[in-house]
């Protein structure tokens, strides 16, 4: 949990949001800061109720960090003990 507070008390401003046009559903979107590979989570409740962004902004953005600490576990070998990646 420490990490998770940690990257959303300082990294939150990293993330990014977009908006299916079509269908109004809203994604917030992780950037991988060492590849640059994009993941995106959607937030259906917001289509109907935009206020649930603020509400839940805290949760919301600990999913989106869960996408990308299992992303820098799985593609860059980060988190199993190994440190950081050569290079990184």
């Amino acid at each position: 949990m420490d990490v998770h507070r940690h990257l959303v008390q300082e990294h939150g401003d990293q993330l990014g949001w977009r908006v299916n046009e079509k269908f109004g559903y809203t994604y917030c979107v992780v950037t991988c800061p060492i590849c640059g590979a994009s993941h995106d989570q959607i937030i259906p409740r917001a289509r109907d109720n935009p206020a649930f962004l603020e509400e839940f902004k805290e949760q919301i953005y600990m999913v989106v960090f869960d996408l990308l600490l299992y992303h820098l576990q799985g593609e860059h070998g980060i988190g199993h003990g190994g440190g950081r990646p050569t290079g990184a």
